[in-house]
């Protein structure tokens, strides 16, 4: 029970967060779809090395409240713009994942389990006052709902003995290699061969930080992996996957952007 409250508060907020991301719609326009290129290719990878898996899904979605609370680490290091852009790109990863969960997986979905995801970032998303609701959840949910949720199904579950099984050695792989690869080659792609310029002060070489960044997905992957898994095992082998490809990928970006200038 504990479990759906937390889940729904999150969605409600992602909901919040779509909706708002939407009134700048051109501002989003290359974060959004650098999203779309990084959730594809890590579908991709792991697909390949897991043929038939029902946990494909699972090495797409990126969490913002982690992502950011990791680029928050580098403090004034990290230019504005930067941050705005992994802020836009999550959200968009978001709206990107709750489509997944609709359109593929909408079978398996319970009337509870709809609730408490698709139809909490639905209420979000026709909720008024959405500036404001957003400022009340955001701390809520990055200190206590994820830290409550990441503690109840995934740390207390922890097999380390499955770390070196296939389902997560692929998640690792396609988190830690997909998503940086995905969101940097579209990136550049899309500046190269279309009117779309990067956002001031933000460089390929900072989205590649935030490519690292964006592997970091334990929420919103593991309400897709409770959905979509009924072994208790493929669960515990995704939930040491998700475990190392999140820290993995959160040293890298940190790393990476640590090298970056400083913002003026």
């Amino acid at each position: 029970m504990l479990s759906h409250l937390l889940t729904f508060v999150f969605f409600l907020l992602i909901g919040l967060e779509i909706r708002q991301g939407l009134e700048k719609p051109r501002d989003a326009l290359l974060p959004g779809i650098c999203a779309l290129g990084g959730m594809l290719l890590p579908a991709i990878i792991f697909i390949s090395l897991n043929p038939g898996s029902p946990a494909w899904a699972v090495s797409m979605p990126t969490d913002v409240a982690l992502a950011l609370a990791a680029l928050s680490l580098l403090g004034k290091r990290i230019k504005p713009d930067v941050r705005f852009f992994l802020l836009t790109l999550a959200i968009a990863d978001d709206f990107f994942s709750l489509l997944v969960i609709g359109i593929f997986f909408r079978s398996e979905l319970s009337l509870d389990s709809f609730v408490y995801t698709l139809g909490a970032a639905l209420i979000g998303f026709l909720l008024p006052l959405r500036a404001q609701m957003i400022r009340v959840l955001s701390p809520i949910v990055t200190f206590i709902v994820i830290p409550l949720y990441i503690a109840i199904n995934l740390l207390a579950q922890l097999d380390f003995t499955q770390a070196t099984s296939v389902v997560s050695l692929s998640l690792i792989v396609s988190r830690v290699i997909g998503k940086v690869l995905g969101i940097t080659i579209t990136a550049w792609l899309l500046v190269k061969i279309t009117s779309l310029t990067y956002p001031r002060n933000v460089r390929l070489y900072d989205i590649v930080g935030i490519g690292f960044l964006s592997g970091m997905g334990l929420t919103v992957s593991m309400v897709i992996a409770e959905i979509t898994v009924t072994s208790n095992v493929e669960l515990s082998q995704i939930r040491m996957g998700l475990f190392i490809a999140a820290l993995i990928s959160g040293l890298l970006g940190l790393l990476w952007l640590k090298r970056s200038p400083v913002a003026q």
